[in-house]
């Protein structure tokens, strides 16, 4: 099976399940809890393909390939085998149309933006980039949380200063399947935390790799600089949480500011390079 019919497929199927979500979870919502056996058995399907997506720049050709597109879709990958993974544990439908739509839009990415050859290929470069696409994931599925959780938030908070509305009237089926607002809420700074160790592997890692090749560990670029502002915001979210039990708006601002930078880090920078400027 060619590159190009692989990349289709995978988009579609990923397409086709968030469209299937959406009218049966959100639109016109079907009795039952959980996903069935081959909505389970699709999305694994399409993650094993997206899989390959990741996989061909990589051993395609004698020197891989790696760029903005290799990023956010690897990102997006992660998010959805994360998400997989929590459908066994814990009920949530409201994420499905959104995280597979956004797979959906990323999956063909590496082949319209194949990227360029990586400076170095040592085992130290493939543990950087590990833990890179590890955080990044893990952070992506923290924000869909954190979105998630303040919406519910606000709706509760809403029904609640409305005498005459029932809280639970108010929430759409599928947030009203999600577990209770305090162990979402531990489930996201559980997954922040997890993120942020990853996040500070991944600069220790890269700090080694840039002294290696570099002679020194930190150089002054774009994607080093937003990786540290995601780290130091990251960092100062997770103490508030701990010192001053910030949660609500509080802890969905710095989240968002968080996964903003990581964002700029890990994709941002990149595209701006590759596409804009076309450099590597």
């Amino acid at each position: 099976m060619s590159d190009i019919v692989i990349h289709a497929v995978t988009a579609v199927l990923y397409a086709g399940l968030a469209l299937h979500m959406w009218n049966t979870r959100w639109r016109a919502p079907t009795p039952g809890a959980g996903l069935r056996a081959w909505e389970r058995g699709a999305i694994f399907a399409a993650l094993v393909l997206h899989a390959a997506c990741l996989v061909s720049p990589l051993v395609a050709a004698d020197v891989p390939r790696i760029g903005f597109a290799f990023a956010l879709s690897s990102m997006l990958w992660l998010a959805v085998f994360f998400y997989w993974v929590e459908s066994f544990i814990i009920d949530l439908e409201a994420l499905q149309p959104i995280i597979l739509g956004l797979a959906a839009a990323a999956a063909p990415l590496t082949l319209l933006f194949p990227g360029r050859a990586p400076l170095s290929t040592a085992p130290g470069f493939w543990l950087h980039l590990t833990l890179v696409v590890l955080s990044s994931g893990i952070l992506t599925v923290a924000m869909l949380h954190a979105v998630l959780t303040a919406l519910v938030e606000r709706l509760l908070h809403r029904a609640h200063g409305d005498n005459s509305a029932a809280p639970g009237g108010v929430l759409p089926a599928p947030l009203a399947k999600l577990p209770p607002l305090l162990t979402m809420e531990r489930l996201l700074f559980l997954l922040i935390g997890l993120g942020f160790a990853l996040l500070t592997l991944t600069l220790i890692t890269g700090m080694t790799l840039s002294e290696s090749l570099f002679g020194h560990a930190l150089r002054f670029t774009h994607e080093t600089l937003f990786a540290v502002i995601a780290w130091i915001v990251f960092g100062v979210l997770l103490a508030g949480r701990l010192v001053y039990g910030w949660r609500g708006r509080v802890a969905m601002r710095w989240a968002l500011a968080g996964f903003l930078m990581v964002l700029l880090a890990g994709v941002g920078s990149r595209f701006v390079l590759e596409v804009i400027l076309g450099r590597s």
